[in-house]
């Protein structure tokens, strides 16, 4: 449910409340009684209720672990070439298209 803020034009108090989207906006000041409360802009707030949330919640099977917090950076990886690889090995030269195409 979102949080929504007020404020009374009368007494300048400020309150937060939780509401139902389908529930109408308050119109009455709990502290002065006036019926000059305004909605606030201000930034989205919500709850997530409930047990889950998480980023296992939506994977099966062997994928069910933290991804970020398992691995270790290594030095070794094949998907990250060390600088010594790179600066040794020249790129290879574009293959010309064939002349029948």
């Amino acid at each position: 449910m979102p949080i929504y803020e007020y404020q009374c034009k009368a007494c300048g108090h400020e309150l937060e409340v939780i509401q139902k989207l389908s529930e109408e906006p308050l119109k009455f000041c709990p502290e002065c009684g006036q019926p000059e409360l305004t909605k606030l802009v201000s930034a989205a707030g919500f709850r997530l209720k409930g047990g889950g949330w998480y980023e296992t919640d939506f994977k099966s099977g062997d994928k069910k672990k933290n991804l970020a917090g398992d691995q270790a950076p290594s030095s070794s990886s094949p998907s990250s070439p060390s600088s010594d690889t790179a600066k040794s090995a020249p790129a290879a030269p574009p293959k010309p298209p064939a002349a029948g195409s």
